[in-house]
């Protein structure tokens, strides 16, 4: 009540006031400030939720940015440890095809040495043979040492697993034999080998060369 007196005194002398029971509730302030101090504390709430979503927005931004840099950092680290897998691989598959390219060119190398040694005792055997006839009239003594040097000669090709191919009789083998020559030898040797032009051999499993026969018809 004091306060609507004294409202209605300060006013009285206005032209158009009429006293009443009501009056402003904004004591002494224009009543837009009093809209104007809800409005305010709206907004400065709205702000502050839009501060705290923004904050937020932020953190989980930076998150996922930690998130993806670690997994780009694992992806590297994996890519890496695999190319050094690769250089290591690539590296020892190079050594392995240089050394095995050295033994096998040592390996004909000393195939080859081993064979011409084998051979060497037979080449022997023949020049004693020869001198032998040169001093000698004694054919039968000449053969006799002629056939032990064929016999040791076939003696040292088997040992490097060099084996005649026995043809003769046998059914014509155009995968070991070519046939050079076609005889009429009857029907109970059609087909089969009844000489052979030149020896063939094998090499372990593999033909060294191809025996040349005549083939019956």
């Amino acid at each position: 009540m004091e306060k609507e007196k004294t409202y209605n005194e300060a006013i009285a002398g206005d032209e158009g006031f009429n006293e009443g029971e009501g009056y402003p509730s904004c004591e002494g302030q224009p009543c837009a400030n009093v809209a104007d101090e809800s409005g305010g504390q709206s907004d400065i709430m709205t702000e502050d939720a839009d501060s705290a979503q923004f904050a937020e927005a932020e953190k989980q931004a930076a998150e996922e940015n930690t998130a993806e840099t670690d997994g780009a950092e694992t992806l590297r680290a994996e890519i890496d440890q695999w190319k050094d897998k690769f250089l290591r691989l690539q590296a020892e598959f190079d050594n392995y095809r240089k050394r095995t390219l050295k033994e096998k060119m040592e390996l004909v190398q000393t195939g080859g040495r081993d064979v011409l040694l084998a051979m060497l005792p037979v080449h022997d055997d023949i020049a004693r043979a020869v001198t032998a006839m040169e001093k000698s009239d004694d054919v039968e003594a000449l053969r006799s040492g002629v056939v032990l040097i064929a016999q040791k000669f076939t003696e040292a090709l088997r040992q490097k697993s060099v084996t005649a191919i026995e043809v003769i009789g046998k059914e014509f083998d155009p995968e070991t034999s070519e046939a050079v020559a076609r005889f009429a030898a009857g029907d109970e040797m059609k087909g089969l080998v009844v000489d052979a032009v030149q020896t063939g051999y094998m090499l372990g499993d593999k033909v060294l060369r191809f025996a040349k026969v005549v083939v019956g018809e």
